[in-house]
């Protein structure tokens, strides 16, 4: 009999877990997070691709059949002579840099199996000694806020769907995967932010880094 309840107890615990995994992650009554918002064109001419400074760019970044692919090296130059960050190469919105309002981002995002100690996605932007609002990165598989906590797992060679919502004024950053809300934090001041997505080498960076993105939105919120 005891044997029996043990069984049970694990068989709960187990469904428990997997309920909890659909919901965050496979959306499960997901909502409509860009309800309320307008979308803005999205074009070349509002985005540049940061990349290794001695390199052209089609050897670090391709858009083909509505897929952005960014991938860099952990030995690659910083993306300016003169930089003293590490490598990247990142889809930078720059047409829309904001400085109050509600702001969100829109795009589906996919991390191949290896990929790790790297930032995907960045709302640019804080006061120091800050330089950013929010960061997204990759850590052996697991989607983190910066190095915690962590937000989804198990992530390689899957597509998700991210919405980041910035709210200037009341300095709240929400995130949602697959429509379900998953993280809220605190902003982190600054005067101009614009969002960036694609890698970007941190801490413990693996050799090799590549994210790709296809449907990608800026959007504002209706006055």
């Amino acid at each position: 009999m005891a044997f029996l309840f043990q069984k049970l107890a694990f068989f709960s615990l187990s469904f428990l877990q997997f309920a909890l995994h659909k919901i965050l992650v496979q959306g499960w009554e997901p909502s409509d997070p860009t309800k309320g918002f307008i979308s803005l064109p999205l074009n070349r001419s509002y985005y540049h691709i940061q990349k290794p400074y001695d390199l052209p760019e089609n050897q670090r970044y391709c858009f083909s059949d509505g897929v952005h692919r960014c991938w860099v090296y952990s030995t690659d130059k910083p993306h300016t002579p003169t930089s003293q960050t590490k490598p990247r190469t990142e889809i930078a919105i720059q047409g829309y840099n904001y400085s109050y309002g509600v702001w969100q981002f829109e795009g589906h995002w996919y991390v191949p199996q290896g990929t790790s100690g790297v930032c995907i996605m960045q709302v640019f932007g804080a006061s120091p000694p800050h330089a950013t609002t929010l960061m997204l990165r990759v850590v052996n598989g697991s989607l983190l806020y910066y190095r915690g906590p962590v937000l989804v797992q198990d992530i390689y060679d899957k597509w998700f769907k991210l919405n980041v919502i910035h709210d200037v004024d009341a300095a709240k950053v929400k995130v949602y995967i697959n429509g379900c809300l998953i993280f809220e934090a605190d902003g982190r001041g600054g005067t101009s932010h614009a969002f960036k997505c694609g890698v970007y080498a941190q801490n413990d960076d693996s050799y090799y880094m590549e994210s790709r993105w296809k449907e990608i939105k800026v959007l504002r919120k209706c006055d």
